[in-house]
């Protein structure tokens, strides 16, 4: 057959990027199989006669592999995107990072089709991923796949659609395979294959998109897709209801694209069928369907000055007081750091700039600010905590307040005129970055350190009491010039890194607080504007659709938790109740779909960010920060909804994924808090954590309760002294006795300074935090309730027991919470965990350690599981001991101690880590190198969470 036959037909591919193209995005390499002939790299891509008569088949067929990495998808393959180049991932991309070995993706049609070539568009992301060393091409005979014949052009040249032709071949299934070059992974960001003769009739294909959930009177934004192979005026499409309880409209049934209302709370689903040439064919989204939050938001409780009895965080408070905070303080102070630099010294040079000194170049990340800020805010929340007559947290205070008094005029000194703060600005070279705020520049966090500057005001001004407004002023200064430039009819931006919007509504709600007036109404405003100008991006940072239309979890997992923060934050003021929909969406894809069952989030598959639904691997990344942020996602979802359950996630994150951030001595931190081992150090090349972790930590108040106009909400159970503010027209101390978590029995003394009438409403915990983990035995509510010695009945109210009386000074509450050891099973989707079982007693998860057994690779016995207080292990703790499956002694210990007995010295930075770009678009000339001296990782696992099953990493 003549070569003209083979390519009659065939668009060029020479003449545009991405007719009918498709996008991915990920890592993924493919080795070449034994024995099998290979097409050679470099091949020129041969350009044919354009002609209508072919057209690509990709479009109808299914995608499917050996192995696609989390954060991509076969989808991709085929989903229509027309990449620019070969870093054009906008659209997703299909890829198989970290695996090297040899893999395989093809595609299947429901009857036989004819082709004869194919283009390949192949995706590089300058880092794990590049174009591979080899490929072939093979198709099904009917009983196994054989090569292609008369293959002719292919290659793996970037940036462009390689066209391979080949003898016509019948076939329902056509495989690639591809090998590797250099250690690094395969992606592919389309894959098109053009037919040949006639094209038989093929259904429309059809999505319905992404299950999400609304709130009653908000709208679901529906944003299907159907495409025909061969379009006709005669195509149709239909949404409709298949099921739920109450009514569903459609704004245009006829339109893919389209918005829905329900009437009813429920669970929904609905379906949009597509047709033409008479085939049709259908998809579903599912629909959750729940009451809109109240009207009215719960009130913040501000932290200010307290004290901790509980034996466990008087213990770790003083970790972090004694020895964690004045670390930070002593690194953020050093100038001779080779990685993770960028501390005062920054501020101090940037005062020379604005004095019109001479001065020395920003070192470091652009975002170095934060752990400068986030350091000041933990220094005035560990000096709010009582010292309880300790001589070293005394004397670590000392030299705290001695450190604010140095460094805040050092910080002012590098303020703008006008307010602006952004130190890599003000000594960066005007012709690399001209102007602030500027859309080439959204990868040079300018809103990012100047939100953690705004918090950081907060809690100083708390401290002081207001009588120091040094920070306070200067932060409303810097807020007073985002509002005069950014906003309707100023400038539309919004910034890489979110963190400015939850500053600002958290600014805003405190300066009202503080002030009256609505005097902080403005920064509201702006933070949702802010957010509202998020898209055309993304999913890294979530821009890639507007906030009120994104319904799962995507991209980097500290950006994405900051934001669905800063979007419940502006849902509960607004009242909005499309943000309202798409913040209940996102928590919902997330605890779901993407939670870790320490409360983690972030399986690290993309970018130190959020992977497929239940890919949840045991090496997930699960950032420091990232727990962080969701502690404070989870309790802006408390204010908004008034309702435990989000209070139950955020102690499970709290005591399970951060708690155990910083070391039992508070010398070494976690970056990443995996379920295998955990790498500890003394700093970072991205220390951004590392202020982050005690600043959240420490700020117990604001966690521990919650007030409402109807009383005051208890949230954690925690041995201490609270000042929780006015509580009907009288301030109220609470005061709580426990030893929680090691056992169940709590004590409240209710001391308001006047008698007053309020309900008290107490948080029963329930186990039960996520739809992907099942716990046997069923352990929720508590017993032996009593208000000054007389039993109480349980009423409950959205997970709260209500006590509603007359409270005088000295009135004392006594109950027992369950605490009892639990066998954790995992939904079966979660292919890392299936036929492994984890523990928790109470709020704690457990974890496994070669320290106290030999062996981590067996299943756990079916003998009773025991708590037993062990007082000289790991400072006090109750661990958990039983029998392996092969009668050898079981010892469990909570998470957050977990590698604390390694036995090895302490590294200043973790090493092992794979390659991650931390500061992605930053400027170029601001960012220094910033690369560790590290020894490798040590083989493992030493500690693990799931037992049993196969160690699935």
């Amino acid at each position: 057959m003549s070569d003209d036959c083979c390519q009659r037909g065939l668009p060029d591919v020479s003449t545009a990027a991405g007719v009918d193209g498709h996008g991915v995005n990920r890592r993924h390499t493919i080795g070449l199989l034994a024995g099998m002939a290979t097409l050679p790299v470099g091949g020129a891509a041969l350009a044919a006669p354009a002609q209508k008569a072919s057209v690509n088949l990709a479009r109808v067929a299914s995608a499917s592999g050996g192995y696609v990495s989390g954060d991509t998808s076969y989808a991709a393959l085929n989903n229509g995107a027309e990449p620019a180049s070969s870093t054009d991932n906008a659209r997703g991309a299909f890829g198989t990072w970290p695996r090297t070995d040899t893999q395989w993706v093809e595609y299947a049609w429901d009857v036989p089709v004819t082709t004869n070539a194919l283009d390949v568009y192949w995706w590089a992301d300058g880092q794990g991923i590049a174009v591979p060393g080899s490929v072939r091409f093979l198709y099904w005979d009917g009983k196994r796949f054989v090569p292609l014949a008369g293959v002719k052009g292919g290659g793996t040249a970037p940036d462009r659609f390689n066209r391979t032709t080949f003898r016509p071949v019948t076939t329902t299934r056509l495989r690639l395979e591809a090998s590797g070059t250099g250690g690094k992974s395969i992606g592919i960001l389309q894959w098109r294959v053009w037919s040949f003769g006639e094209v038989p009739a093929f259904a429309p294909v059809v999505a319905a998109g992404i299950d999400r959930s609304v709130v009653i009177g908000g709208r679901t934004y529906l944003s299907g897709n159907a495409s025909w192979l061969e379009p006709a005026k005669s195509d149709q499409v239909r949404w409709r209801k298949l099921s739920g309880p109450g009514t569903v409209a459609f704004a245009d049934p006829a339109s893919p694209v389209t918005t829905a209302t329900v009437s009813t709370p429920g669970r929904y689903v609905l379906e949009l069928t597509a047709a033409g040439r008479g085939r049709s064919s259908t998809s579903t989204v599912h629909l959750r369907a729940e009451a809109a939050p109240p009207a009215k938001r719960l009130d913040v409780v501000y932290t200010t000055p307290y004290a901790i009895t509980s034996p466990l965080w008087r213990d770790r408070a003083k970790a972090l007081i004694v020895n964690w905070i004045p670390h930070c303080i002593a690194y953020c102070e050093r100038t001779d750091l080779k990685a993770g630099q960028g501390g005062l010294d920054n501020f101090i040079e940037a005062g020379k700039a604005l004095r019109g000194e001479a001065h020395a170049r920003h070192q470091g990340y652009v975002f170095a600010n934060a752990w400068v800020h986030q350091t000041v805010e933990s220094m005035c929340i560990a000096l709010m905590v009582d010292p309880g007559g300790d001589k070293e947290i005394v004397t670590a205070q000392a030299h705290m307040r001695a450190t604010l008094d140095r460094w805040i005029p050092i910080i002012l000194a590098a303020q703008h005129p006008d307010g602006y703060l952004q130190t890599a600005y003000t000594l960066a070279n005007r012709n690399d970055w001209p102007e602030r705020w500027s859309p080439e520049h959204r990868g040079d966090h300018e809103g990012y350190v100047a939100g953690y500057f705004i918090e950081s005001a907060i809690n100083h001004y708390t401290l002081t009491g207001g009588r120091d407004l040094r920070l306070y002023d200067a932060a409303k200064k810097l807020a007073d010039c985002w509002v005069a430039n950014i906003g309707v009819g100023k400038k539309k931006w919004f910034d890489g890194h979110q963190e400015m919007e939850q500053a600002l509504v958290r600014f805003g709600r405190f300066v009202n607080d503080m002030e009256g007036g609505g005097r902080g109404d403005a920064y509201i405003t702006l933070a949702k504007f802010l957010l509202d100008s998020r898209e055309g991006g993304s999913e890294y940072d979530q821009s890639h659709l507007p906030p009120a239309q994104q319904y799962e979890a995507v991209g980097h997992a500290v950006r994405a938790v900051y934001f669905y923060s800063g979007m419940a934050d502006v849902a509960a003021e607004t009242g909005d109740r499309d943000y309202q929909s798409a913040v209940l969406s996102l928590w919902d894809n997330m605890v779901n779909r993407k939670y870790y069952v320490t409360g983690g989030v972030g399986s690290g598959e993309t970018a130190e960010g959020f992977g497929k639904d239940y890919s949840l691997p045991h090496h997930g990344y699960c950032e420091s920060c990232s727990s962080c942020g969701l502690i404070f996602f989870q309790y802006k979802m408390n204010i908004a909804y008034h309702n435990a359950r989000f209070a139950d996630l955020y102690e499970e994150t709290m005591y399970n994924a951060l708690l155990g951030a910083v070391d039992l001595d508070g010398r070494t931190f976690t970056y990443t808090n995996p379920l295998i081992d955990t790498e500890r150090a003394k700093w970072h090349v991205c220390p951004c954590c590392v202020g982050n972790i005690p600043r959240t930590l420490l700020m117990m108040p604001t966690w521990a309760y919650v007030k409402g106009d109807d009383g005051l909400y208890v949230n954690l159970f925690i041995g201490s002294r609270i000042d929780v503010g006015e509580v009907a027209g009288t301030r109220v101390e609470m005061v709580q006795e426990t030893d929680y978590p090691w056992s169940g029995a709590v004590a409240m003394t209710v001391n308001p300074a006047e008698q007053r009438r309020f309900a008290l409403r107490v948080r029963v915990p329930d186990r039960t935090t996520s739809e992907l983990y099942r716990s046997q035995p069923a352990v929720q509510g508590l017993s032996g309730l009593t208000v000054n010695g007389a039993p109480v009945p349980l009423r409950i109210d959205k997970g709260y027991v209500v006590i509603d009386r007359e409270w005088s000074r000295g009135d004392r509450i006594e109950f027992v919470l369950p605490m009892t050891v639990q066998r954790i099973v995992a939904d079966e989707r979660i292919a890392a965990t299936r036929d492994a079982t984890a523990l928790r007693y109470g709020p704690l998860v457990y974890n496994f350690e070669q320290a106290d057994q030999k062996r981590l690779d067996l299943a756990i016995g079916d003998d009773r599981l025991t708590p037993q207080w062990r007082g000289d292990l790991l400072g006090g703790v109750t661990v958990i001991t039983g029998k392996w499956t092969d009668g050898s002694p079981l010892v469990a210990v909570p998470n957050y101690a977990r590698m604390n007995r390694t036995g090895e010295g302490i590294r200043e930075f973790p090493g092992g880590e794979v390659a991650v770009d931390y500061a992605p678009g930053a400027s170029s000339g601001v960012v220094d190198a910033v690369v560790a001296d590290v020894a490798p990782r040590p083989s493992g696992p030493r500690s693990i969470v799931w037992a049993g099953g196969a160690v699935r990493a």
